[in-house]
């Protein structure tokens, strides 16, 4: 169990477990720590509303407690740089910048300057991924292209909770292939009193449903926080005869991927979470190396999926550049690309694997905090965890629920310069990003997350 792993850990370093000698203590050993220095941390007073709790007015002017990467990552500062480099090669270069680029880094493949981070941080070939659009565009291009309907094989999966936008995209696509809904989609369920989905449960439903075309699942549930068992289903999927594909919004830059090697078919995320790119950035798509050179598949075609010879010949005729970056539409916007370099660099210095053991520690931290400080509130019913014990299964986030007052507690937190976020009716998500957060971040929000609820549960 991952609180017994840290109650040992705290025990083997001689401190109290709530202490804030044992949070000290595990920064100071944490090798990842010095990145925290390379984001933006928003000061308190920006964050803490109208009526903010604090202890002296100069609190308002230190870091504010950021555990919101599951929203919106913190920027990084060399984001800023890279982007002021853009403005001046603009300003100098005018058009020229497209091909002669004063910090190398031609706008005309601006693409290529993130691929291989990207593939690394998914676990794929450069040549299966691009940066491009945003997310729901990019669900909507890969169902052109990977839901093929027949007459025997015709519908959807889905999770009966999947985030709004891609339960939108799939029934547009089945009105558009003129398929009624209430016929065409199959959504999967967590079981009576339960909160999240059982591998073997998706399986089930895959392999007793033939006419299933296209199995289109997250990586990582928004609202629960479930890490789902993606090669198990990705497999399984195959075995019964469908396509997959994944929504990886909340699984990017947050969980171990290796979309190639699970012989995923299709994947898109966003980048403005985990991947601290900015709001509303470029958003990102795998597909499989296996189509890398399959110009059969029906796909929406745009001059800058052209193959980069022949791109600016203007030719008629359509021949699409090998692997992903063939279903490209439009030349991708240069701020928000450079953005997501600022952040791919931070990655590749850090590395997924160290990235993922610290965040392992960080979320059992909290998750051990919470169950030890809030035992009481606990037993009282007053929250729950809902994302899985197991960190397998897990991210980052942490889903607490609040049966009540839910929001009284969230605007409790945001008071004392507590930043995460809530999904109503009653969840307040928690998310600790190890590129930027501490143990006494974790300390922090569990400490006032105790004073507020104190106050509201008297």
């Amino acid at each position: 169990m991952p609180s017994n792993t840290i109650q040992e850990l705290a025990k083997s370093l001689g401190y109290d477990l709530l202490s804030v000698d044992f949070a000290n203590a595990l920064d100071k050993q944490d090798k990842l720590a010095h990145f925290r220095d390379e984001f933006a941390i928003p000061i308190r007073r920006q964050v803490s509303g109208d009526h903010p709790v604090v202890a002296n007015e100069s609190d308002l002017d230190e870091p504010c407690t950021y555990l919101c990467g599951n929203s919106l990552g913190l920027m990084p500062k060399r984001a800023r740089k890279l982007v002021e480099q853009e403005f001046d090669a603009w300003a100098q270069c005018g058009v020229e910048g497209h091909w002669n680029h004063p910090y190398n880094r031609p706008w005309a493949v601006i693409d290529e300057a993130v691929k291989d981070s990207l593939a690394r941080v998914v676990g794929a070939k450069p040549i299966e991924v691009s940066p491009m659009n945003t997310l729901t565009a990019n669900v909507h291009f890969m169902l052109v292209s990977f839901y093929r309907p027949t007459d025997t094989r015709f519908k959807i999966l889905i999770e009966s909770k999947a985030f709004p936008s891609d339960h939108y995209a799939v029934v547009s696509h089945l009105h558009s292939r003129g398929i009624d809904p209430a016929v065409g989609l199959i959504t999967v369920s967590p079981r009576e009193g339960e909160s999240t989905l059982r591998t073997e449960d998706i399986i089930d439903v895959i392999q007793k449903n033939n006419d299933i075309a296209l199995v289109m699942l997250s990586g990582v549930q928004y609202y629960t926080g479930q890490y789902f068992e993606m090669e198990k289903i990705t497999k399984a999927a195959h075995d019964a005869g469908c396509m997959v594909g994944w929504d990886l919004a909340h699984a990017v830059g947050n969980v171990p991927l290796k979309l190639h090697d699970w012989n995923v078919d299709f994947a898109c995320w966003c980048s403005y979470k985990y991947l601290n790119s900015g709001p509303g950035a470029i958003a990102g798509t795998f597909i499989h190396e296996k189509y890398a050179h399959d110009s059969t598949r029906p796909r929406y075609a745009g001059w800058w999926g052209n193959e980069k010879s022949t791109r600016f010949e203007m030719a008629p005729e359509f021949r699409p550049s090998e692997g992903a970056a063939g279903y490209q539409l439009s030349n991708p916007s240069i701020f928000p690309t450079t953005c997501l370099l600022g952040s791919l660099q931070l990655f590749d210095e850090a590395g997924m694997d160290q990235l993922r053991a610290k965040s392992v520690l960080l979320t059992s931290y909290l998750e051990t905090l919470l169950l030890t400080v809030l035992k009481d509130h606990q037993e009282a019913g007053h929250f729950r965890i809902l994302t899985p014990v197991d960190p397998e299964q897990r991210g980052c986030q942490l889903s607490l629920e609040f049966p009540e007052k839910m929001l009284q507690v969230f605007a409790a937190l945001q008071a004392r310069g507590v930043v995460c976020d809530e999904r109503k009716p009653t969840v307040i998500r928690i998310s600790p990003a190890p590129l930027y957060n501490s143990f006494n971040d974790v300390l922090r929000v569990v400490t006032c997350l105790k004073e507020a609820m104190n106050e509201i549960f008297k």
